[in-house]
């Protein structure tokens, strides 16, 4: 294994290759979220806090069945929902804020996803995280960066930040690397957070992005 790089700060040299070294990689990586819709990523979203995609894709194929369009899941109730999602976790604060977010998609926005940060922030349960994945993977809007837990480990041990917090995190990514590769960049990461760079024990000896990493073996 090469040997790892030593920096002290944010290289956009070494960024660009790291990004060209992720498009050889995952060359075809993508949301694993299932959805047919902007509202049905929306909604996995909302339900992928604090579990697994595999998790929520085995979740939303019933509720989708049933309450696939914000019309749908507007009129139905949380003694409907909650069972369904229950396997997710957190599962009466999730069906009230999906229950919450398609009353606010019918009342204020004709039932249709909204394609701004502003208008989607004002949903229930849309955070930044949330709305950059519908920005991105719905609509290929390229307004900001996802930052979850594979995006926070990844950025601070490839040294692109040393923030440790999401909003901060996801200001340094926007400001190093280029911004039309956002999306796609940041399904990558999460590809190799999940394949490669594991937050226990991250598999350095077979990373390809090792001579370009600070944190390569050192972990």
């Amino acid at each position: 294994m090469a040997r790892p790089v030593r920096v002290k700060k944010s290289d956009p040299t070494r960024a660009l290759a790291i990004v060209d070294g992720l498009e050889e990689l995952y060359p075809e990586a993508h949301c694993e979220l299932t959805f047919e819709s902007p509202f049905q990523l929306l909604i996995a979203t909302i339900l992928s806090a604090q579990t697994t995609d595999v998790r929520v894709n085995m979740v939303t194929p019933k509720l989708f069945a049933k309450y696939g369009t914000p019309a749908k899941l507007a009129a139905a109730t949380n003694k409907e929902i909650e069972p369904i999602i229950q396997s997710t976790g957190f599962f009466r604060n999730k069906a009230k804020n999906i229950l919450g977010a398609a009353r606010v998609l019918m009342d204020d926005f004709d039932g249709v996803v909204p394609r701004t940060m502003d208008e989607l922030l004002t949903l229930p349960g849309v955070a930044r995280k949330t709305a950059n994945v519908v920005l991105g993977s719905a609509y290929g809007l390229n307004e900001g960066f996802v930052v979850d837990t594979h995006v926070m480990r990844l950025s601070q041990r490839l040294r692109f930040t040393k923030q440790l917090e999401p909003v901060k995190i996801e200001r340094d990514l926007c400001e190093l690397l280029p911004r039309d590769k956002w999306t796609k960049l940041g399904h990558q990461l999460i590809w190799h957070g999940r394949r490669v760079c594991f937050a226990r024990k991250p598999a350095c000896h077979e990373c390809a992005l090792a001579p370009h990493c600070p944190s390569a073996g050192k972990v």
